[in-house]
């Protein structure tokens, strides 16, 4: 669980910020990180109105990832990731949107499974057999990649190892 009470405040700024736009009933609420990710309707609102760069920059500092790495998830360069930065309230388009939300996923439960992000990250560069001799990190850049990574985590949790 997150104890970052910044970060609990982007959350709920960005529930709404949502139920705004879309007159949902969750109006003014408080709601952690958790409940968020667990929430899918309340993604989904989130990615198609867009993520703001300071609530991917909380989830950037709570991830293991590099920026490079997230330039290369999401398909633009660290100048473009360094220029959002810059720029005043900036929102990501839905598809950036989308793949900031599935990075949140995977780090959150690849953190509650290794206990710590370093051990996460030295898992994630590490090839596998039961992914192919891929490395867990490599898989992430498309949604299929991040479902067996997910799948892995799951077993691993589980305590079944292939």
């Amino acid at each position: 669980m997150i104890d970052n009470k910044y970060f609990e405040k982007e959350v709920s700024n960005l529930v709404n910020e949502v139920s705004a736009v879309y007159k949902s009933e969750t109006k003014n609420v408080d709601i952690s990180y958790n409940d968020f990710l667990n929430n899918k309707l309340l993604i989904v609102h989130s990615i198609r109105n867009g993520i703001s760069y300071s609530f991917y920059n909380k989830i950037k500092e709570l991830s293991p990832f590099s920026e490079k790495d997230w330039a290369g998830f999401l398909g633009v360069s660290t100048k473009t990731l360094q220029r959002f930065k810059n720029e005043k309230k900036h929102l990501f388009k839905p598809q950036h949107s989308e793949k900031i939300i599935e990075l949140a996923e995977v780090t959150n439960y690849g953190n509650e499974v290794f206990d710590s992000n370093d051990q996460f990250y030295i898992w994630l560069k590490s090839p596998s057999i039961a992914l192919g001799n891929m490395t867990p990190l490599e898989l992430l850049k498309d949604s299929y990649g991040k479902e067996m990574v997910m799948e892995e985590l799951n077993r691993i949790d589980q305590g079944v190892f292939v």
